[in-house]
């Protein structure tokens, strides 16, 4: 087949939305969802005189991202104007950087390799642009309609090297950059929402040989899998090209999610057709060596220090940190329910259980969660300290979820608190040995192995509220 022939060169370049309140040359607000073309002015609707002043928040950001990722920030970098005409571009240019960005040379690790060793991708570089606004075909009969809301909205765009061999690894480069830039707190990174777009470039080449074949332009991609699987059919449809002795046309292509299939968009341009220049309006952006060396200080824990850190603390595997910081909301909550209750692997289980299964069940952020890690170390205590048995405290849990009250206070006003009162469970153990007299004639009579089914006999008459180990003694001493 011709996947075994050839081999995946595939090249990143994300453009990421910038979390500022304004945009990148303008106080216009840069909210998502606004009526169109609400949030515009002069500058992004580039009226003649209107000049645009560059967003010192972008900068900070941008500057973040960049260091979170490993890369050199260039002291003197320079705006220039990417010329190209659309019509949501209202301009005929975009304000981005050319062959001084803002950063270069950083990397990810993505994975590790069969025989040891990481596997990294390198980051050609990171700089900053404005977006354009959107063209929306399908909402007025034979007509397009044009939203400049986005335009003028702070981007950075990440640039990879040609470092991924397959649709797999491009995912885990997504994945993994996605969530360090959570991690960093620079972007909302939503391809819902369009504030985390990808576009890929590939090419094939055979097996063994260095040079690069003739690449192509994947755009229109709306989720991480979707990336995976336009990678694979563009990969599939080179091969073909190669098998047939044909040869591959560097073009940009776009991914028809419906059909899973590329269909040409335009013949790709070089960074010639685009006419970069200076922006004669923005003087060159000059970052300090002091201002770089407190940004780098600034830096928040990043997903791989914070699993190392999480399994010497609670002692947890690998996987089960995989879990917890998939978000730094998630690795959050629960680091403050293990260190309130002590109990790492507890939390580990009430949080990948019952509190994803809430957050499931009603599309809520954790952020927002009524269930706060205080709440729910308190209930792990509860269980801990047998004042209410497992199976009470997952109604407990279900009612603090509906109500956002304490564990202590649903679990008395539902009386569920457990009862080590040995009258109380004593009653409850004569109830059950009544109700079932053959098992308690075989149990009585030493069929020990029935011990355990009188209990949960005891434990659902009291509600979970009898103490288990109480329950076990009075039975033990009735059948010895």
């Amino acid at each position: 087949m011709s996947h075994e022939r050839y081999e995946m060169v595939v090249g990143l370049e994300v453009h990421v939305q910038l979390k500022t309140r304004t945009k990148a040359f303008c106080g216009c607000s840069t909210d998502f969802g606004a009526p169109p073309n609400v949030n515009t002015c002069p500058v992004c609707l580039a009226l003649p005189g209107a000049l645009p002043v560059l967003n010192e928040h972008a900068v900070q950001l941008a500057t973040r991202a960049a260091l979170g990722l490993g890369c050199k920030i260039d002291p003197v970098s320079i705006f220039a104007r990417k010329n190209y005409f659309y019509p949501d571009l209202p301009k005929g240019y975009q304000i981005s950087q050319f062959d001084q960005p803002l950063a270069t040379g950083g990397s990810l690790v993505i994975g590790k390799r069969e025989k040891g060793g990481d596997i990294q991708v390198g980051i050609t570089r990171l700089h900053m642009e404005e977006d354009a606004g959107k063209s929306i075909h399908d909402r007025y009969p034979g007509a397009t309609a044009i939203d400049l809301n986005r335009a003028g909205v702070p981007l950075i765009e990440i640039v990879s090297e040609p470092d991924i061999r397959s649709a797999a690894g491009a995912g885990s480069y997504l994945r993994t950059l996605k969530q360090i830039l959570q991690y960093l707190d620079v972007s909302d990174v939503s391809m819902e929402e369009g504030s985390l777009r990808v576009d890929a470039n590939i090419s094939v080449r055979p097996h063994g040989q260095s040079k690069l074949g003739t690449k192509t332009e994947v755009k229109n991609m709306n989720s991480f899998s979707g990336v995976e699987k336009a990678l694979e059919s563009e990969f599939e449809r080179q091969c073909a090209v190669l098998d047939a002795g044909g040869r591959v046309e560097q073009q940009t292509l776009l991914w028809d999610g419906t059909r899973e299939a590329v269909r040409p968009s335009r013949t790709k341009e070089g960074s010639h057709d685009y006419r970069y220049f200076p922006e004669p309006d923005l003087r060159p952006l000059m970052l300090d060596g002091k201002w770089i060396d407190h940004a780098r200080g600034d830096l928040p824990e990043l997903p791989e220090a914070t699993r190392k850190r999480l399994v010497e603390d609670f002692g947890l595997a690998v996987v089960e940190v995989e879990q917890l910081t998939t978000t730094p909301a998630l690795a959050e909550y629960f680091e403050a329910v293990a260190r309130a209750s002590g109990d790492g692997k507890g939390a580990y289980n009430w949080v990948m259980g019952e509190v994803m299964a809430a957050l499931r069940g009603s599309d809520e952020d954790i952020g927002r969660f009524k269930v706060r890690p205080a709440d729910l170390a308190q209930l792990l205590s509860l269980v801990r300290d047998a004042t209410i048995s497992h199976t009470a405290a997952k109604r407990v849990f279900a009612l603090m979820v509906e109500t956002g009250k304490q564990a202590a206070q649903v679990a008395a006003e539902e009386g569920l608190l457990q009862v080590g009162d040995e009258a109380a469970i004593a009653t409850w153990v004569n109830e059950v040995l009544e109700e079932h007299p053959e098992e308690a004639k075989r149990y009585l009579s030493g069929e020990k192995k029935l011990q355990g089914v009188l209990v949960g006999f005891v434990m659902k008459k009291s509600k979970g509220r009898a103490d288990p180990k109480r329950v076990n003694q009075l039975l033990s001493a009735r059948g010895g």
